[in-house]
């Protein structure tokens, strides 16, 4: 308690450089999911990718970040344990910030997409089990997400290779592939819109105080699906489309798939900012909440004005310096990818987001586009996936909760030291 009340604005000021180095970790490492595909396609460059990421990440983050974030994420340990030593609980957060981003520094440095939101979790296990003991950890929630490993990237890998497959004989196998896109396009666009708006109200708007069932939820998306249907098949014949790609080759069928991939990427990236800032800005909250509160813990706690802003500019400037070296990985290192193939994963990830939100299993976004990236590879043929990096990606997943918790430990020690 007299740590909280002798360097309180110090605490303060440590914990918001330690997030931003958190959320430049989440801009350099989770945000390039969104558009690895579209740049790995070839639909948009890097640069391009990077200004799209921005706007609707930081978009996601400022609109529907909300004014209330979880102070402790996921719930993943008891911090009831931690009211006669909020100072603990203060250094606690502290370190698993500042590990968390040392490890996804690391993660992004070598390209490896991995989960932050499994990254700060790990962290918060670290110290938890150092100060308070392992009995503190909800360790169910720690087994939901080993198995989340496995079943993700299935789920998302057999609906990436299902509409896969199905491109390929509607469309690219027929004998006029431009006329068969002109019949189904409008279809892949009514599911493309179906999925961004289930997306968009379930995930994206969360924290807006947009309370709808999920009946509402559905029949608002269903009816914005049709209507989109209605749209692009008469867009899909009108003279401007058919003026703007060439009847003759597969390229211009692509045009297609690419306009569906920016779309959802675009999604993916908003429904990301709003929810995945909470990584950054939650233990920098819950410092800044006990601090204020002169050591009382509280669970949920009002944003203090400038945590969501410095997350946001966290999350960017990350993306900008190194969000290249993911995207790489994502885009290219995995298996080639085409517009109709980024558009099967990204499909596929936002349809997977949406079944574990019904169910609320604990998914990483990361993994599940690496799932989905992988059942396209494996349509495509054994021979068509790059295994070396694969494995390489595996391995990340694994070490990355050891590795939040194995930085947290020390750092902590560390903070120990230097306030006690």
């Amino acid at each position: 308690m007299e740590i909280i009340q002798e360097y309180g604005t110090v605490l303060v000021f440590i914990t918001a450089v330690f997030g931003f180095f958190m959320a430049f970790g989440v801009g350099a490492n989770d945000v390039s999911n969104a558009m690895g595909t579209s740049v790995g396609s070839k639909t948009i460059t890097a640069k391009q990718a990077i200004i799209i990421a921005m706007i609707f990440e930081s978009a996601g983050a400022y609109l529907a970040g909300g004014e209330v974030t979880e102070t402790i994420k996921s719930g993943v340990i008891d911090t009831s344990q931690y009211t006669l030593i909020p100072e603990v609980l203060t250094l606690g957060m502290m370190s698993a910030l500042f590990s968390a981003g040392i490890w996804l520094l690391i993660a992004s440095k070598m390209g490896w997409p991995v989960s932050t939101t499994h990254t700060i979790i790990g962290a918060i296990v670290g110290f938890a089990c150092i100060t308070v003991g392992p009995h503190s950890v909800d360790w169910s929630e720690i087994r939901n997400i080993v198995g989340s490993w496995f079943i993700t990237p299935l789920i998302a890998g057999l609906v990436a290779y299902g509409i896969f497959v199905t491109t390929q004989k509607l469309i690219f196998d027929t004998e006029n592939p431009f006329k068969n896109a002109q019949k189904y396009g409008p279809y892949y666009m009514g599911m493309t819109i179906l999925i961004i708006s289930i997306v968009t109200m379930v995930k994206g708007l969360k924290h807006v105080g947009l309370h709808l069932t999920h009946l509402e939820t559905a029949i608002i998306s269903i009816s914005i699906s049709i209507l989109s249907i209605i749209i692009s098949h008469f867009y899909f014949r009108s003279q401007s489309f058919q003026h703007r790609i060439s009847k003759s080759t597969f390229g211009s069928v692509e045009k297609v798939f690419s306009i569906l991939m920016l779309l959802t990427a675009c999604a993916m990236a908003f429904a990301h900012g709003s929810n995945d800032v909470a990584n950054a800005i939650g233990p920098l909250s819950a410092v800044v909440s006990i601090v204020d509160n002169n050591g009382l813990i509280i669970a949920h706690s009002p944003l203090t004005w400038w945590i969501l802003p410095l997350g946001a500019a966290g999350i960017a400037t990350g993306l900008i310096v190194m969000g290249y070296k993911v995207m790489a990985t994502i885009g290219t290192g995995i298996t080639d990818l085409t517009p109709s193939r980024g558009f099967a994963a990204q499909f596929a990830t936002a349809t997977t987001v949406v079944l574990a939100s019904g169910t609320g299993l604990p998914i990483s976004t990361t993994q599940t586009l690496v799932g989905a990236i992988l059942g396209i590879g494996f349509a495509r043929g054994i021979a068509a996936l790059n295994l070396t990096v694969i494995r390489n990606i595996v391995v990340s997943w694994v070490i990355t909760l050891p590795a939040g918790a194995f930085f947290a430990i020390i750092i902590y020690e560390i903070l120990m030291l230097i306030f006690h």
